[in-house]
């Protein structure tokens, strides 16, 4: 085949893919993952209440106080609400009351795991806070750098959700004629968050489906049957977020459930661990339902995706990757190559 015989993309076409492509990489790259995902998130939310201005206002000034009196509150809410679950994973029955009942539970696992496993832990609970200690010691520079981090992240959060808000508002306007280049450009970032919004939607609907499901188990069947965990709220709570990850966060809070439950006894455990397998496959089938057939991806296929994104770029590259992998599929299935 000789090169003038290949169907090159038009060079707007082409340097919108080149453009794009680099953008998504310097946000990764500079993790930036945060910013991106809560500005879309608010991008979103905004989007979704536009019936609601439509009802409200009439004309165009009107429009716009309202889309930006709507944003403000979807900003004002995630806020809030991030504080809240702030607050409440780190409050007396939060997440740090509940390392230490694993470490508890570990503590006192010497008769009921098998030899290969307790190979593997720490004997007991001083062991592993030693372990830890030696392990800050070690990394102590790494952990100051990771709390700057951590609150230079807060920041481009608020950043990203307070830029979404401003887009939001703008998209009131009239549309105007763009040049070749900006609308190619505008198509990948229209296409992107199409596949943001499908795949959050998807993925934030088997997030409450398993946080229900597992707060009817952890509420209700096992009181029932004369079992109470402690912890409950604070479980449930944590299903729901790491639910937002595909695969990977189902592991998180099973691992979590299962400790917990061993620290009540060992029914409790392998009932829990029962529990947990029956709806790891029903979540599979929702998974290949919900998510498959919206972005065409099969669940291997998104995990597959999520281990090498999270190998590459850490653990924004781990969030974004069902996003991204669906974004790739949607544009090699536009341009007829899938």
């Amino acid at each position: 085949m000789k090169l003038q015989d290949i169907d090159f993309p038009p060079p707007p076409l082409a340097a919108s893919y080149l453009l794009f492509s680099a953008g998504l990489l310097g946000v990764l790259a500079t993790h930036m993952a945060g910013a991106l995902f809560s500005g879309l998130l608010v991008f979103l939310l905004v989007q979704l209440a536009q019936p609601l201005v439509g009802r409200i206002a009439s004309g165009h000034n009107a429009k716009v106080l309202a889309t930006l009196g709507i944003a403000i509150l979807v900003v004002g809410g995630l806020v809030k609400a991030g504080l809240w679950i702030a607050v409440l994973l780190h409050s007396g029955s939060g997440l740090d009351a509940l390392w230490v009942k694993i470490a508890e539970t570990i503590d006192s696992a010497n008769g009921i795991l098998p030899q290969w496993v307790l190979a593997s832990l720490p004997s007991t609970a001083a062991d592993l806070k030693d372990a830890v200690v030696h392990w800050l010691r070690e990394h102590a520079a790494e952990l100051r750098l990771a709390g700057k981090e951590a609150g230079v992240g807060v920041v481009q959060i608020l950043i990203g959700m307070l830029v979404a808000a401003l887009v939001a508002v703008q998209e009131v306007d009239e549309p105007h004629q763009q040049r070749p280049l900006a609308q190619a450009l505008s198509e990948r970032i229209e296409r992107f968050y199409a596949m943001f919004r499908t795949v959050f939607v998807a993925q934030g609907k088997i997030a409450t489906i398993n946080a229900t499901l597992t707060g009817i188990y952890l509420l209700g069947v096992l009181p029932a049957i004369g079992i109470s965990l402690p912890f409950v709220k604070t479980m449930i709570l944590v299903t729901w977020l790491v639910g937002f990850l595909p695969v990977a966060g189902n592991l998180i809070s099973n691992t979590i459930i299962v400790l917990i439950s061993l620290s009540v006894s060992a029914l409790a455990a392998v009932l829990s661990l029962a529990f947990l397998i029956l709806v790891h496959k029903l979540e599979w089938l929702v998974i290949g339902k919900v998510v498959g057939e919206q972005i065409g991806a099969k669940a291997w296929e998104i995990l597959l995706a999520m281990l090498v994104m999270e190998r590459l770029f850490g653990p924004g590259g781990l969030a974004i990757a069902p996003v991204t992998y669906a974004y790739v599929k949607a544009e090699l299935k536009a341009a007829d190559l899938i």
